[in-house]
Formats: C-alpha cells, sequence, structure tokens
C-alpha cells in the first residue's frame, strides 16, 4: 500500500448516499454540456472486438487486452476495449458524420495492468468522443479551441455541482494553460515527466500539455503513445511535433496533478506511415483498420476520452477514486481507507 496517497485530516464531505446521488449528477450533466460544445450523438458501444484487425486501442503498447474464446465462432478470440480510439473513427464513416459533427459514447473497459492506487482502477469508464474534421483544422489552433470548449463543460458541471452541494467548493481555474512537453522539459530541467506534470499544475491549476508520444530533446518521451491513433509526430505551426495531448489538473486534495482526458487530432495516412515505422510496426499497414485508413475510407477526425469517475472523484472532492466507481482493490487497501475515513463502493 506505499502507493495509497493518505491526506491528512480527510473527511469525505459527501456521505455514500449523498455520493450516489451526485455521481448521476455528475455524469448526466456534464454529458449534455459536452454534447452541446462539441455537437455530438450518442452512439452504442462495444465492451469487446475481435483480435486480429487492429480496432483495439494499444494505450502505450506494453498493457495486456482481456480476452476469451468465442464459442459460435470457432474460438476466435475475443479482447476487451483498451478504449475505442479507432473503433470510433470507424462509426463516424459509417454513419457518415459531417465535420464540425461527432459521436460520444461510455466506454468501459479492463485494464488487468493497472497498479492500483488513489487514480487507478482495473475498471476504466470514460466518456469516449470522436468528431469529423477538414484537413483544413488539423492544427494547433483547433485543437486548442476543442480543449477550450471541453474545459467550458466541465467548469459548468463543477458550478452546478457546487449549487447543489454548497458544502463542495469550487477551485478550478477558469482559463487552461497550454504548453509543449518540450518546452515543459526546459522550464523543470532535471525532473520526471511526473514531476513536471505536477510543478506546472500547481502553477497554473489547469492545463494542456501537448506533443505527447515523440521523443523530447532529452531522447525520451513525456509518455508513450501507440502509433495508429493520435498524431505526434507531425510538426505544428509552433515549431513542435504532436497535434496531441493530455488535459490535467492540480487537485488540492491528493496534493498532485490528475489527467482528466487525453486526447488529440488523429493520424492521417502520412502522419500513420511516418508513426509505424518510428516504432518498427510496419506490418500493421496489413491489418483490417489500417487498410481502411491508408485506402481513405475513415475520415479525418480528432477525438479523445475523458475519465467518467475521476471526474465525478475531483468534482466531488474524494480522494480515492473507489469512492465514486465499484471495483476490485486489495482487501489491505479497502481497510486502510475506511479506517482514514474514505470508505470504498
Amino acid at each position: 500500500m506505499s502507493k495509497l496517497i493518505k491526506p491528512e485530516g480527510y473527511e469525505a464531505v459527501l456521505n455514500l448516499k449523498e455520493t450516489e446521488l451526485a455521481i448521476k449528477r455528475v455524469k448526466d450533466f456534464f454529458l449534455s454540456s459536452l454534447s452541446t460544445e462539441l455537437r455530438l450523438r450518442r452512439v452504442t458501444a462495444p465492451l469487446f472486438v475481435l483480435r486480429g484487425l487492429g480496432i483495439n486501442d494499444d494505450l502505450s503498447g506494453v498493457e495486456r487486452p482481456v480476452t476469451f474464446p468465442i464459442k459460435d465462432m470457432d474460438e476466435r478470440t475475443a479482447e476487451v476495449v483498451h478504449s475505442l480510439a479507432k473503433w470510433k473513427r470507424m462509426t463516424l464513416a459509417e454513419y457518415e458524420v459531417e465535420p464540425g459533427f461527432g459521436i460520444v459514447t461510455d466506454m468501459n473497459a479492463i485494464r488487468a495492468d493497472e497498479e492500483m492506487d488513489n487514480i487507478h482502477s482495473l475498471y476504466v469508464d470514460q466518456w469516449d468522443w470522436e468528431r469529423t474534421m477538414t484537413a483544413e483544422q488539423r492544427n494547433i489552433k483547433f485543437l486548442k479551441k476543442i480543449v477550450n470548449k471541453i474545459y467550458s463543460a466541465i467548469l459548468r458541471t463543477e458550478f452546478h455541482i457546487c449549487e447543489t452541494y454548497p458544502q463542495l467548493k469550487h477551485f478550478l481555474p477558469e482559463d487552461v494553460h497550454f504548453i509543449h512537453s518540450e518546452e515543459l522539459l526546459q522550464k523543470y530541467p532535471g525532473m520526471t515527466a511526473k514531476e513536471r506534470e505536477d510543478a506546472i499544475c500547481k502553477e497554473y491549476g489547469a492545463v494542456f500539455v501537448m506533443g505527447i508520444g515523440g521523443k523530447l530533446s532529452d531522447g525520451k518521451e513525456h509518455d508513450l503513445r501507440a502509433p495508429d491513433y493520435d498524431d505526434w509526430s507531425t510538426e505544428n505551426e509552433e515549431g513542435f511535433l504532436g497535434l496531441n495531448g493530455d488535459l490535467l489538473i492540480w487537485y488540492p486534495v491528493l496534493g498532485r496533478s490528475i489527467e482528466l482526458s487525453s486526447m488529440g487530432i488523429r493520424v492521417d495516412k502520412a502522419a500513420l506511415m511516418h508513426q509505424l515505422k518510428l516504432q518498427n510496426k510496419e506490418s500493421r499497414t496489413e491489418l483490417y483498420w489500417h487498410k481502411r485508413l491508408l485506402n481513405d475510407e475513415l475520415p479525418l477526425s480528432i477525438g479523445g476520452g475523458i475519465g467518467q469517475s475521476r471526474l465525478c472523484m475531483v468534482l466531488l472532492h474524494k480522494a480515492h477514486i473507489g469512492e465514486t466507481q465499484s471495483s476490485i482493490w486489495p482487501e489491505a487497501m479497502r481497510e486502510e481507507c475506511k479506517a482514514i475515513g474514505m470508505p470504498l463502493i
């Protein structure tokens, strides 16, 4: 339990019954706000996909998907999704969604390799969204515009929840500070990527760190990214690599930064081929999803995921994500959390 953060004097603001009601309020209000801001329609999403099609999200490339054989399909293997990054783009094509509009869905996943702590769980629930865009919009200005719209929906939800439960006090800043991961490295030399995120978030409150996935001047990536969904290798008009990033906030309850969303402009054909080559994964061009993209069967898009339980945790001032979702935890962690006033659902 060494990774468990135990805030001194922590006491849950809402009890268990109030929390369950508040979780629904957060989820309903935020989804409505997000859908309005980005002009998204809700769609139904899969819990699992077939292995070998290239549809599942590979995240950083090391996480193992949960799998099972399908009896009625000659024992073909299904994988529980890690996210819906690539599936959503196919759905945009199938529904013929026009530029300026998009889709949103509830994504549920199991990440068996996750190291459990205050903000990481075996169970992942996100609002996964994707929006069709034009070639002219593949730039940093448009990325920032979409980030600001998402953050506006978060602020609106925080205001609604604080009005509903006056014992909760708002703490999020009005604006997002944008910084590229290379600039962040130069600003805080000698720190790890996580330490840099904590430092910048403590200074500004809400930060969007851009350009995640490509190597920086120290020869390391700020964080790992798969090569076939976000575009992290295209040089933008500001002279840096990357058209993606993470939205983070400073969370005073835990005294650390927390990522609320990972998102980005998706790869076009050129970026896909370049990034596959950089990671020595060019064999993926033979997979079903990749062939569709290379054959111009998928639209240009921007998309991402926003953690549902994590957003609820932050807006309800909880110290552990297990206070806003039901999952499996080590019994020792459950007992320790209960003893310090943060009972897990």
